[in-house]
């Protein structure tokens, strides 16, 4: 699985979970060809799922298709196609952990080896949790696109842990409403806010303590080595490791020394002797 990359300032990302741009922008009734010669992106970029396009121009992208179509919620009907299997080694990863608790954890701690320029949150307050994504990539086009794409992508990821049971208490989104609003009522049926300050779905948080439909322990143990192999050949150091994390701690109000060491299933102690040998501290990159 080509994950491994050199770290650059501008993100990279799988295109995976945006795989079938071209069958939507089919099914709208518009030549594929055509709308993706107008945002520069190659055809072949959907020949395999581990190709990497940058952030800003799968945003671009985004941007164009949603033009091109006239489609207010194109990024909704991308994200409606895509679950835990298109994040490959991670997503299969997660599908296989104990709980749900523990494989929304494994997501947050690995998505930087599905892409950069964005993040997944967990958070949890009282008996109400929440799974969001965040972008924090500068000069993002379509920013509503592509978040309409990954909350209707959470919502499966919780259907493929949980199960066809599973609903939401509901669905926000950063982004004004749009004119109609029937695709997302009919894809996500629950609440739904707009103009908030998150993008994502909040749940009864008795799920996280659910056990994930189908898996395999000894397979998640084979699966967690051979994640923590592709994490040791990631171009990133530890620093950058932790600075990945520790944006979504911020985020969830969870930014303690322990709560990021327990991320990385490392004592504290630990995690700031292994910062200093990079001549740095947790509180210097909190700060």
């Amino acid at each position: 699985m080509a994950l491994t990359r050199k770290q650059e300032s501008e993100g990279t990302v799988r295109i995976a979970p945006a795989a079938s741009i071209p069958a939507v922008i089919r099914e709208l009734g518009f030549d594929p060809a055509e709308i993706l010669e107008v945002a520069g992106i190659s055809p072949g970029i959907f020949d395999n799922p581990d190709n990497l396009i940058s952030f800003r121009e799968r945003s671009h992208l985004f941007a164009v298709c949603a033009r091109k179509t006239g489609c207010d919620h194109f990024g909704l009907l991308v994200g409606e196609r895509a679950g835990l299997r298109e994040f490959g080694l991670v997503g299969y990863l997660v599908k296989h952990s104990a709980n749900v608790g523990t494989a929304l954890a494994s997501l947050v701690r690995y998505f930087h080896l599905h892409g950069q320029g964005s993040l997944v949150l967990v958070d949890e307050e009282e008996d109400v949790a929440f799974l969001g994504y965040g972008v924090y990539q500068e000069g993002v086009e379509a920013l509503g696109q592509l978040t309409d794409a990954a909350v209707a992508i959470a919502f499966n990821m919780m259907r493929d842990l949980c199960g066809r049971e599973w609903k939401p208490l509901e669905v926000s989104f950063s982004h004004g409403r749009h004119a109609d609003i029937r695709p997302y009522r009919r894809f996500f049926n629950t609440t739904l806010r707009f103009n908030t300050q998150r993008n994502g779905v909040y749940f009864p948080a008795e799920w996280l303590d659910r056990p994930v439909l189908g898996a395999d322990a000894e397979l998640h143990r084979l699966l967690e080595q051979q994640v923590e192999k592709v994490e040791a050949e990631f171009h990133q150091d530890f620093p950058d490791q932790v600075r990945q994390v520790l944006r979504v701690a911020i985020l969830t109000r969870h930014a303690g020394i322990e709560y990021l060491a327990g991320m990385f299933s490392i004592h504290s102690r630990t995690l700031r002797r292994r910062l200093g040998e990079y001549g740095t501290s947790f509180q210097e990159l909190l700060d």
